[in-house]
């Protein structure tokens, strides 16, 4: 890797991360492009491994020694610090990001979201070491346009529904609609690394990722994950697609989203790894504003790719309609859009998504069917035979 530089033409030196929450979906990711393409060590802090499993064994893979994994729960464990201390640069990735927990388990929520990030901020800022902190595009909440008649233009000016890192207010609902707990703690958090920056000089980049999807994303209830488990929208279509099951629509899907693809959102982040120059002091959209679809949309797309990746004929009836309140219980509440403006990493990083929504949906489908398929089938016959 020797030889690279940065976007201002400087060489790049190898530096030390230590990446708390490593063994997740972006985790592994972001591990993987860091040995496969980079120079740099990743001190790996996380409660599982499988996801980077991989890239750990055998103890005689080429970056062997660029990677340790640490298995450490970052809530109660005071080994922590000194592996900040060791590290040039922190990547926090740790977090509850699944929407169904975020209005029944509201406490578990907020006191992983910020709580247990405390300790991280403070022990960076007073090592005097860098932060590249994963915040959520949930802390934009709903949209202005949201408030205005249905019937309004107004609704289809831009200026009322893309969502701006350093101008558009962050909107929740009120306090009894507990599913905006993960959106306030995200915010409060940011706040705090912000008020660290301007206070005592921490360096810092706040990531807003913008629905991430592809390989390893989420769980599959039941299989890689806990039986009653709620995933987020794309594992949840995903399970009912691999079950032959109508895909659920809340609220009859009319929410929109925008989504990106892993391998494409890494690409962002190494950038913001390797350029601190231009990442530092910035929040960054990190999202693609060209995959923008409705729930229903998106649901009539994956019957749509899944049927092409699998050879299997779409289900008779491809999607239902369920209530918030059925699906996610009491206390749900949700944003209208979620649509990222992309000028400011682009101006900083010159940074561009590039993957199209088929695309990545197919990518995504291909290794969920290659993956779990059998598996299901296996535990469907074993619950038929019961």
């Amino acid at each position: 890797m020797a030889g690279k530089v940065d976007l201002d033409g400087n060489a790049i030196k190898p530096i030390t991360i230590c990446m708390i929450g490593a063994g997740g979906f972006i985790g592994s990711h972001l591990c993987e492009k860091l040995m496969h393409e980079t120079s740099h060590k990743v001190l790996a802090v996380d409660v599982y491994s499988d996801k980077i499993k991989h890239l750990l064994e055998p103890a005689t893979l080429d970056w062997a020694d660029r990677i340790q994994f640490h298995r450490i729960n970052i809530k109660n464990d005071s080994r922590l610090e000194g592996l900040i201390k060791m590290a040039d640069l922190t990547i926090n990735l740790a977090a509850i990001c699944t929407p169904a927990d975020y209005n029944t388990r509201p406490l578990d929520t907020i006191y992983s979201n910020f709580i247990d990030a405390l300790p991280v901020v403070k022990y960076c800022s007073e090592n005097g070491k860098r932060l590249i902190h994963f915040s959520t595009c949930e802390v934009y909440g709903k949209t202005i346009g949201a408030f205005l008649p249905k019937d309004s233009p107004l609704r289809k000016d831009p200026a009322y529904y893309v969502l701006k890192e350093d101008t558009s207010p962050c909107i929740f609902g009120s306090i009894e609609k507990q599913r905006w707990s993960y959106a306030c703690a995200k915010q409060l958090i940011e706040r705090l690394i912000y008020a660290e920056g301007a206070e005592n000089g921490l360096e810092f980049t706040i990531v807003r990722p913008f629905n991430w999807i592809g390989p390893r994303m989420d769980f599959i209830p039941g299989i890689d994950g806990p039986s009653e488990g709620v995933p987020r929208v794309l594992a949840c279509f995903s399970n009912n697609l691999l079950r032959r099951e109508p895909l659920k629509l809340v609220d009859g899907g009319e929410s929109q989203r925008t989504f990106i693809y892993i391998k494409d959102a890494i690409e962002a982040v190494l950038l913001m790894i390797e350029n601190p120059a231009r990442a530092n002091g910035h929040i960054f959209n990190v999202g693609n504003p060209n995959n923008e679809v409705t729930v229903r949309q998106l649901a009539e797309m994956m019957t749509q790719v899944y049927s092409k990746v699998s050879g299997e004929s779409s289900i008779e009836t491809p999607t239902i309609d369920v209530s918030s309140k059925e699906f996610y219980g009491e206390g749900y509440d949700d944003s209208d859009k979620r649509i990222p403006d992309m000028t400011i990493i682009n101006k900083q990083l010159g940074w561009n998504p590039k993957t199209s929504l088929w695309d990545l949906l197919e990518s995504t489908l291909t290794y969920q069917h290659r993956t779990y398929a059998e598996a299901i089938k296996q535990a469907m016959s074993k619950t038929t035979a019961n």
